[in-house]
């Protein structure tokens, strides 16, 4: 059921100015029964000024006066139709002061080993803009060259469990589209943790370059070309007196 707003202040209002029962001021405003005996006995939030529900579109005197003839009625939240299919607002989280410096760090980490990630994927997980995420992508940021990639999770901008649903997200999507994956994407796709515990596979090389594929006919195999060396030319070398015998035959 939807609250009011500020709930404390109108649960001060309907104790001071109402013959409700505690637990009826208490489901309408979302507190605890003992809480809204505290608002009574002056315990519990001392100095808190009334918030008039009536004044402020939230209840009608019709439904008070309903409430308090009858100990088991439920208040009802007055309908506001300026309120009508609003939606909470979307966009980048709020990330504290303290910790927007951490930011650039935390972007370039999600750059460099989860390039699947969209934009908006990063802006949500660590509340930043996308130029700022396009920025650091094409290493034009004003500070790229002292920015150093840090863990997201570590800085304390998202959770473990925001990051994998992520990075899963991103593997679904680029399944659906046919995309190709090499050994490397499909480290990053299973997720963060799963991924640091899988061993490396080898990699086996497609192509070399430079290297050619000669087709050598019967007579090239079995005639070595001129000035071409072999294994037992090279190996059975003529001892220092028969080359001097044949340089004085020359």
């Amino acid at each position: 059921m939807a609250k009011p707003l500020m709930a404390k202040a109108t649960a001060v209002w309907l104790v001071d100015n109402t013959t409700l029962s505690f637990k009826q001021i208490a489901d309408f405003c979302g507190l605890h029964e003992l809480e809204v005996q505290g608002i009574a006995d002056g315990d519990v939030a001392a100095g808190v000024r009334g918030f008039d529900p009536i004044a402020n579109n939230q209840l009608t005197q019709e439904e008070i006066d309903a409430a308090e003839k009858d100990p088991t009625h439920k208040l009802k939240l007055k309908f506001n139709a300026a309120a009508e299919g609003e939606q909470k607002r979307r966009g980048p989280r709020y990330t504290p002061l303290s910790k927007r410096q951490d930011r650039p760090a935390s972007i370039l980490w999600l750059v460099k080993f989860h390039p699947e990630l969209a934009d908006s994927q990063i802006s949500k997980l660590v509340g930043t803009t996308k130029p700022t995420i396009q920025a650091i992508r094409e290493r034009t940021h004003w500070n790229i060259s002292n920015i150093q990639p840090i863990d997201p999770v570590a800085l304390g901008l998202c959770k473990q469990s925001e990051l994998d649903a992520a990075v899963q997200k991103a593997a679904a999507k680029k399944a659906k589209e046919g995309g190709v994956m090499d050994d490397d994407e499909r480290r990053k796709l299973v997720g963060t943790e799963q991924s640091l515990t899988m061993e490396s596979e080898p990699k086996i090389p497609t192509a070399i370059s430079g290297l050619e594929t000669f087709t050598l006919s019967s007579d090239d195999a079995k005639e070595p070309k001129e000035n071409e060396l072999d294994a037992d030319s090279l190996f059975n070398l003529p001892d220092a007196d028969e080359a001097e015998d044949e340089t004085k035959k020359d």
